[in-house]
């Protein structure tokens, strides 16, 4: 007995919609979406200020000034300061020699680190000259691009046998 041509099933494809009575058209590509909604505004991040450098001298914690010491004597001296500005204070900070001697040290020594508010002892060990006299060394902080800064703090000492 001869079989039967199997069948096989083809889903109609619908025809696009158009006047009554025209051609269907041919398939066409699909189109991208287009919108006409802007995308928000973002303002762009606004950069960080500068922070501020500020010093403030606020005691001698050593040797007052006109203390008599000795031809060559170490003289350890101490000074209370606080950060007043906004910058932390780190090892980019010198402080500078800006009159009188330098008494023994370099006239460029790094400022003790602290942060913007804080309070910090700065401490130079001075080597007394050895010719009697009244002495002073005056020092002042400096910032990385080389701006001093803040209140300049001294030292007076009288020399004498």
């Amino acid at each position: 007995m001869p079989q039967a041509a199997p069948t096989y099933f083809i889903a109609p494809t619908p025809a696009p919609a158009g006047p009554p009575g025209s051609a269907p058209a041919a398939a066409a590509a699909p189109s991208p979406l287009v919108s006409s909604t802007s995308l928000p505004k973002v303002a762009p991040p606004s950069p960080t200020p500068p922070c501020t450098d500020d010093l403030e001298y606020l005691q001698d914690l050593s040797i007052p000034d006109g203390t008599t010491v000795a031809p060559g004597e170490l003289v350890d001296k101490r000074w209370q300061v606080r950060n007043v500005g906004t910058c932390n204070w780190d090892a980019r900070y010198q402080l500078t020699l800006v009159g009188g001697s330098p008494m023994g040290v370099n006239t460029s020594l790094p400022l003790y680190p602290a942060r913007a508010g804080s309070e910090a002892t700065i401490r130079i060990v001075f080597i007394a000259p050895q010719d009697s006299g009244a002495y002073e060394s005056q020092w002042q902080a400096v910032n990385p691009d080389g701006v001093a800064f803040g209140t300049a703090f001294y030292m007076q000492i009288v020399v004498a046998p």
